[in-house]
């Protein structure tokens, strides 16, 4: 069995930090708690926990108070989280399981991490994460913002997930006011700089940074694609949707067509009362090699969105029965779903009034 050190950078996190480390104190060796200056009560909650709590002198740079976290470490393997992260109790008990099969030739291990979900609890984005890695190999954070470090050597990915918790806080300038501090942004510092203009709608800044990010050829493929989703939500929103609907196709550069980018060219095509065309996109959707997504994945665009877009296109069309089946699929994945119990009442008129039951 390997030894697993915990290593954590916080900072005003009270509310959350005791479910975070709850969720994780029976499975690790080791916790280190580095605080970048907080003003409320995360310093004593986390001595409850653990003697290695530490602070660090906040100089705008996330991967610089991560990377001090780290070279806290003394265990075999160090994972991060951050206070708003848990694992539910199911997911504690596959980490433990693969802690004690775990094989000293992976050199980084990839989790799931659960970051959005439906009224319904169930899962609507997530992506894989380096989770856990191991020591000797000095793996070193990079980026003030959105920090991350590059898996290398023997990358293993395994479905255990992490989950996100919201903290309902609002959009803060402080991640823009870092970005805009620096003199010179790397690739990823181009795509997230202009991810945070977006979020504070600096439509048009926004626009020139993505464009220079696409520009430079440098981004990862699945960077590259939410660029290009990014600017046909941008022009869209500026009325120019057209325009948009070019980065959509413009997706089509960089791999296959992904699910979400088939269903908001089906959504497009449905507007304009394109039916057939927007059902040929939202069957594209349907399709597996349109469901591979190694960024972000969200799931309902896969199955439950082109569903019940289908069931809608093929009544417009008046192909009932083709309309119906779409309507059983969407209800087999969310039966409870508002759209789904109209569209049971709506068939059941419908089938009443033309006889078929």
């Amino acid at each position: 069995m390997i030894t697993l050190s915990l290593a954590m950078i916080v900072k005003n996190e009270e509310k959350v930090l005791e479910r975070c480390l709850d969720s994780i104190k029976g499975i690790v060796d080791e916790i280190i708690i580095v605080d970048t200056g907080s003003i409320d009560k995360t310093v004593e909650v986390a001595e409850k926990y653990t003697s290695h709590v530490y602070d660090f002198e906040w100089i705008d740079d996330f991967a610089a108070a991560r990377n001090y976290a780290f070279s806290k470490a003394t265990c075999d393997y160090i994972m991060w989280l951050d206070a708003d992260d848990y694992l539910e109790e199911s997911e504690q008990e596959k980490l433990l399981a693969l802690k004690a099969a775990f094989d000293m030739s992976i050199d980084v291990a990839l989790l799931k991490y659960n970051l959005a979900f439906d009224e319904f609890g169930n899962v609507t984005m997530s992506n894989y994460r380096e989770r856990i890695m191991k020591r000797e190999r000095n793996f070193q954070w990079e980026e003030p913002v959105h920090e991350c470090i590059t898996p290398a050597g023997n990358v293993q990915r395994f479905e255990i997930a992490v989950t996100h918790g919201e903290k309902n806080r609002t959009h803060s300038h402080r991640n823009l006011d870092i970005y805009e501090k620096q003199t010179e942004l790397s690739a990823r510092g181009t795509f997230y700089y202009a991810r945070e203009l977006h979020t504070h709608n600096r439509l048009e800044d926004a626009i020139v940074q993505f464009e220079k990010f696409l520009e430079s050829g440098l981004g990862w493929r699945e960077d590259n694609i939410t660029t290009c989703f990014d600017l046909f939500r941008i022009y869209s929103d500026l009325g120019q949707k057209q325009k948009g609907l070019t980065y959509l196709f413009q997706t089509f550069l960089y791999d296959l067509p992904r699910a979400r980018n088939c269903c908001k060219i089906g959504e497009h095509f449905a507007d304009g009362q394109d039916y057939r065309q927007a059902i040929y996109w939202y069957e594209l959707a349907l399709n597996p090699n349109s469901q591979y997504e190694a960024g972000f994945f969200q799931k309902d665009f896969c199955d439950f969105i082109p569903h019940m877009q289908l069931c809608v296109c093929f009544d417009r069309i008046k192909k009932h029965q083709l309309a119906y089946k779409h309507h059983l699929k969407a209800q087999a994945l969310k039966p409870d779903h508002a759209g789904v119990k109209y569209n049971d009442d709506y068939f059941a008129k419908l089938f009443a009034e033309e006889g078929g039951g």
